[in-house]
């Protein structure tokens, strides 16, 4: 599943590298800690590959 938006592939970014050992939990904060605690390092890696290129920097509503 790609990214809908340049804040959602850099979340999930975060939250991989968090599931990684690579930053700690603790530095994560809203939807990066979300994804962190819901998503599996298959499903954050699937997200943050996303190319950001076209992509809209938030997704409305």
């Amino acid at each position: 599943m790609p990214a809908t938006s340049k804040a959602q592939q850099k979340a999930a970014g975060t939250a991989l590298a968090a599931k990684r050992g690579d930053i700690n939990e603790s530095e994560l904060y809203g939807a990066s800690r979300e994804m962190y605690e819901t998503m599996t390092e298959k499903e954050l890696e699937e997200l943050a590959e996303t190319s950001r290129e076209g992509l809209p920097e938030r997704k409305d509503g």
